[in-house]
Parts: structure tokens; C-alpha cells; sequence
């Protein structure tokens, strides 16, 4: 299995790490001839998604990786991936890849110093760590949108077909439930 992880900004290496440990293989898309490698799916990191917005412009990439996700190409999306996915940012007017039925908020739990870690269920997969860095989450969801995980109230895990997003980092716990549901959902 081949996973693509975007390599622009961003926790990346966190995530190929946490894919190697699952015996999946992953290569880093970091310009425009790095989009023709054949890939199972795509992960779209944690980091600023206003940044990795526009470097996907700058380099070409926006276009053809949006095309490729409308097409059906799985792709998981923590916290800013999950912002770059996100049909509507409801204290935000950038768009981005606005592949995925959901309204999100942006820094939703303040700035640097709300950031916590916490445990809470995901999906039919038990209890997990979740740690949250000036993380979004998610306001609503479209009709087709499956809610996996909520913490106080907010939704902080979604999928919608091949498309799934997290508003914390489960690449900086160690723990690989969410990596592995994510593998489970290319098969």
C-alpha cells in the first residue's frame, strides 16, 4: 500500500512514521510530479492551513490534488488537513480544497496555550489519546457525513465516503487506531 503525505508544512514525518509502524509505505508530495506516483491515498497533516493553502497554489499543486479528491482518492486530513478539506470554515471566508460536507472553526480552543490532551471514543475503536494544538472542530456536517468522535460536545472526527478528518493529532500519541481505520478504509 502506497499513502502520499503532503510534505509542505507540517507534522508529515510524524505520520510516515506512524504509517511505517503499520507496514504501509508512504512517499512525500512536496511539488507537482510527486502527484503522478501511484497512491492508495493521501494524508494531509496538522501544521497552518493557510500556509500549506498557499503553498499548494504557489506550487501548482491545488488544481490537480482537488481534482484527484473529487475523483474518489481517500485522504485523511488532521487538523489544518481537516480545514483544507472543509466545504465551509464558519470564522474564515478562505476556501480551500472544500472537498468534505462540513462547517468547520478554526482555532476553536484558542490559541497555543489552549492546547490539551485528552481521551475519549473514536469510532467502534475504544477509548484513544487525542491531542489538541489550536485545533478546529467541527460545527455541522452535511446528510452524509459519519460523526466518529466528539469531545465536549464538538465534533472533533468526521468521514464522509473515502474522506476522513480529525481535528487532533493522532500522528504525536503513539497510538495507531486512527491510522489503522484510515488503512482499513482503503481496503
Amino acid at each position: 500500500m502506497q499513502i502520499g503525505v503532503l510534505a509542505l508544512q507540517g507534522a508529515f514525518i510524524e505520520h510516515e512514521q506512524m504509517l511505517s509502524a503499520l507496514g504501509a509505505d508512504s512517499f512525500e508530495i512536496r511539488q507537482l510530479a510527486d502527484l503522478a506516483r501511484p497512491m492508495d491515498g493521501l494524508i494531509i497533516p496538522g501544521g497552518e492551513s493557510t500556509v500549506q493553502g498557499k503553498l499548494l497554489h504557489d506550487l501548482g499543486l491545488f488544481e490537480p490534488l482537488q481534482k484527484m479528491l473529487q475523483a474518489g482518492l481517500p485522504v485523511f486530513g488532521t487538523c489544518a488537513g481537516l480545514l483544507l478539506l472543509a466545504k465551509h470554515i464558519a470564522n474564515d471566508e478562505r476556501r480551500h480544497l472544500a472537498t468534505l460536507d462540513v462547517t468547520a472553526v478554526r482555532n476553536a480552543y484558542g490559541r497555543q496555550l489552549g492546547s490539551f490532551h485528552t481521551v475519549s471514543p473514536f469510532a467502534d475503536r475504544g477509548e484513544i489519546p487525542m491531542t489538541f494544538i489550536r485545533a478546529p472542530y467541527i460545527a455541522s456536517v452535511g446528510a452524509n457525513v459519519e460523526v466518529l468522535a466528539t469531545v465536549d460536545g464538538h465534533i472533533v472526527a468526521a468521514r464522509e465516503g473515502k474522506q476522513l478528518v480529525t481535528a487532533f493529532h493522532p500522528e504525536l500519541t503513539g497510538d495507531l487506531t486512527v491510522h489503522q481505520y484510515f488503512l482499513d478504509m482503503l481496503k
